[in-house]
């Protein structure tokens, strides 16, 4: 059994704030949008492009950072995306129209794209033994989507949501510059070799795409519900935007610090067994959430009889709680797997993965609201993410549970 490098847990816990601070940026417009929104009078399909743009660019980027940072280290790559950030995040305060939000929203989105510097970084300084562990723990930095939901909506009453980007940008500065002196050298730095395109072989590798499908789901599902249940909180249950964004933290909290958890749970029991029964506990809960308020009226030998099925708010909190924290353990899980298979480029499948995970992240939202304008009905956004865990399902039962791949050719 080999031992943990002795910089190992300053490294962790210095990433692991790091993220925490990219994903509060990551997610503000989640909760500043619903300002915006009103400001300019958008509709659902507007409002879903606001929140996800940010999330564009912090998924396509995850690739060519995490190349990179397999090249020039995670602590340089962390440190110049911490600081380089902070500019778009600070031009936030000075849009007046959409597409002002839209394309600065692009530059800003780039710290989403951290947690493909991150992992590959932290998982470098622990032993084989370890790093499920290691990576769920670096991974509980998604605590900053409820950070943001707790945090965001008490600086947007205190000072005006214009002096919040500010406000985050001097936190990513500070942030940069203390992470540059906790941190460690990257021991994995420049040790790629071939050529960059020879990097990207990992393509032909099936169980590379099915990590895809598995993470776009738990992370990418995560990410767009942590940006659409706040306003979904107030138009359902007619909350206050601090009421809502609360509530709304009992799905994003277990989504984020349980991550260490399904790490360690992935250490012991196997990505494999961690992923399939978190998948299915999914299923069930998207199930029962994505039934609307209903009204029956059944006809009777007596007449008539009307029945009422509605979810009331506190089992709508506990469901969510309960899916955010099996999204966590599923989002661990996954990058259990890449950390088998894939030891000696695990930044460039960590980079392909998360970039599935946050392309999901960002055309969810979008789908959120296309749906919610076609078919108006508000627990559409549940329905459309049943549908993919039943494919996620289909796809690690043919290809793992069962032992034989979608072509039908049995494994030996």
């Amino acid at each position: 059994m080999t031992t943990d490098n002795p910089k190992a847990y300053a490294v962790l816990y210095s990433s692991t704030f790091a993220f925490m601070v990219c994903f509060v940026v990551w997610m503000m417009f989640g909760v500043l949008g619903i300002q915006i929104r009103q400001e300019l009078g958008l509709n659902a399909f507007e409002f879903g492009l606001l929140t996800s743009t940010p999330v564009l660019t912090g998924a396509l980027f995850r690739l060519p950072l995490g190349i990179w940072t397999d090249r020039f280290g995670g602590r340089v790559m962390m440190t110049i995306l911490l600081a380089g950030c902070s500019i778009p995040v600070y031009l936030v305060s000075y849009s007046q129209q959409l597409w002002h939000f839209l394309v600065i929203g692009l530059f800003l989105g780039l710290v989403g794209a951290s947690f493909a510097i991150g992992t590959p970084y932290v998982a470098r300084f622990f032993s084989a033994e370890r790093k499920g562990f290691a990576m769920g723990f670096f991974g509980a930095g998604t605590v900053g989507a409820a950070v943001n939901l707790f945090l965001t909506p008490i600086l947007l009453e205190s000072f005006g949501w214009r002096a919040v980007p500010k406000i985050y940008a001097v936190v990513l500065l500070i942030t940069a510059v203390g992470f540059w002196f906790v941190s460690a050298p990257d021991p994995g730095a420049g040790k790629t070799s071939g050529r960059f395109a020879d990097q990207f072989n990992v393509l032909r590798n099936p169980k590379v795409w099915r990590y895809c499908q598995y993470y776009s789901i738990t992370f990418g599902g995560f990410t767009a519900l942590s940006l659409w249940i706040p306003q979904y909180f107030q138009a359902e249950y007619g909350l206050s935007l601090v009421a809502a964004a609360a509530l709304a933290a009992g799905f994003s909290l277990p989504g984020a610090i349980l991550r260490a958890v399904g790490g360690g749970l992935a250490d012991r029991f196997g990505a494999h067994n961690v992923t399939w029964w978190c998948l299915w506990v999914a299923w069930i809960c998207l199930f029962l959430l994505s039934y609307p308020d209903t009204q029956l009226t059944i006809k009777t030998l007596d007449g008539s009889s009307s029945f009422h099925l509605y979810m009331p708010i506190w089992l709508f909190v506990g469901i969510l709680f309960v899916l955010g924290a099996v999204f966590a353990f599923g989002m661990a899980s996954t990058f259990k797997y890449v950390a088998d298979d894939f030891p000696d480029n695990m930044g460039t499948v960590t980079g392909i993965v998360g970039l599935a995970g946050g392309l999901a992240g960002f055309l969810l939202p979008i789908m959120f609201g296309i749906l919610a304008e076609i078919l108006p009905v508000r627990s559409s956004c549940f329905m459309l993410l049943y549908g993919v865990v039943w494919v996620s399902l289909i796809i690690i039962y043919f290809s793992e549970v069962k032992r034989v791949e979608i072509s039908g050719e049995i494994q030996r």
